[in-house]
């Protein structure tokens, strides 16, 4: 079936439409995205302004009839941060459904990271044992454990790049004084997160997800995106820190000329190489693998899952076994899946 995916995030709205079915890797078919940084379109009490919301509805507006024409069979629509901790995001919410005929559903910080977890542990199979799973996103920082297809933990901290350039790190190239101050705040609120932690199983595969950890690992010299998803990327937290050091003197702009860096996130990349590299030193991890699945393939396998389990789905066909009727975990509690409505 075709399947488009509607993703509302901090810094770009974007709908992929994918072929798949139970048992096959999902394929990418087409997209259309646009950067949208919500997070810029906040006033001074956190409301996104009619700005950021007219912005949002036309996209939508535009995503659905991309999809129709060409040939979308359902549609998964979530937002996450950006919209969850917004001071008017219920109100955004009803807007959008009243003028676009699209529910979206708002995930909660924790299944959020235990939705892109379970797509690292989807891409990565079981002989890697253990996950330990980083993702920063526009507006928070997501860390889940586990040893099996969904996490034992998963926890959201409001540590995203976009939301900690805006709040902290206002000049451009930044203060050493405003640089400072972050970096007490990200290991601090860090430290918090990782006390909830327990002991890990070994082998424990620590895996970074999310455009800033693609990016960051291209900076130290990971393979560019066009040598395709099967390539190796990892991160050292040696050269992490090295390259957090650079990116303190430079501006936005120079951080844009970096490899793997666009100029829509150049300015919060600084940001987000400090949570990363707070992160990795927190959990004493020299070093990380770059998961080219997250959020959204997380959401797709799950809903398949889910199609297969309610019979709207052919079950799989074994030469000389014959059907095999899927039998997913239930979704995860107060998890729902929304999607557009005549």
């Amino acid at each position: 079936m075709r399947l488009g995916v509607l993703d509302i995030g901090s810094n770009t709205v974007h709908l992929l439409l994918v072929d798949a079915h139970p048992g096959a890797r999902p394929s990418a078919y087409a997209d259309h995205k646009r950067s949208l940084s919500l997070l810029n379109h906040q006033d001074a009490e956190g409301h996104i302004r009619a700005s950021g919301q007219d912005a949002l509805v036309t996209f939508i507006k535009e995503a659905v009839t991309f999809a129709v024409a060409n040939g979308a069979e359902d549609m998964i629509a979530f937002c996450t941060s950006a919209i969850r901790e917004s001071g008017n995001g219920a109100e955004v919410l009803e807007r959008v459904t009243r003028e676009t005929s699209v529910y979206l559903t708002e995930l909660s910080g924790d299944q959020e990271a235990a939705m892109t977890y379970f797509a690292v542990r989807r891409w990565q199979g079981w002989d890697v044992g253990s996950i330990l799973n980083f993702d920063i996103g526009g507006g928070s920082f997501e860390i889940a454990y586990g040893t099996d297809e969904l996490p034992s933990h998963a926890v959201s901290i409001p540590l995203g790049a976009g939301r900690l350039t805006r709040d902290w790190l206002p000049a451009d190239p930044p203060t050493p004084k405003s640089i400072k101050k972050l970096r007490k705040h990200i290991k601090a609120t860090i430290a918090e997160a990782a006390a909830g932690f327990p002991p890990m199983t070994s082998p424990v595969l620590v895996t970074g997800t999310s455009k800033t950890f693609r990016s960051l690992a291209r900076i130290t010299g990971a393979a560019p995106l066009a040598e395709g998803p099967f390539v190796k990327r990892h991160l050292r937290r040696e050269d992490l820190g090295l390259w957090v050091n650079r990116m303190a003197a430079m501006t936005a702009k120079e951080r844009a000329g970096l490899p793997g860096v666009s100029e829509v996130r150049a300015a919060q990349m600084l940001a987000g190489g400090m949570v990363a590299e707070a992160a990795m030193e927190q959990f004493r991890v020299n070093q990380l693998e770059i998961c080219p699945w997250a959020l959204r393939e997380g959401l797709i396998m799950r809903r398949l899952d889910a199609l297969v389990q309610e019979g709207l789905l052919g079950q799989d066909t074994i030469p000389g076994v014959g059907n095999v009727v899927l039998n997913p975990d239930p979704m995860l509690p107060g998890f729902s899946v929304g999607v557009t409505s005549d």
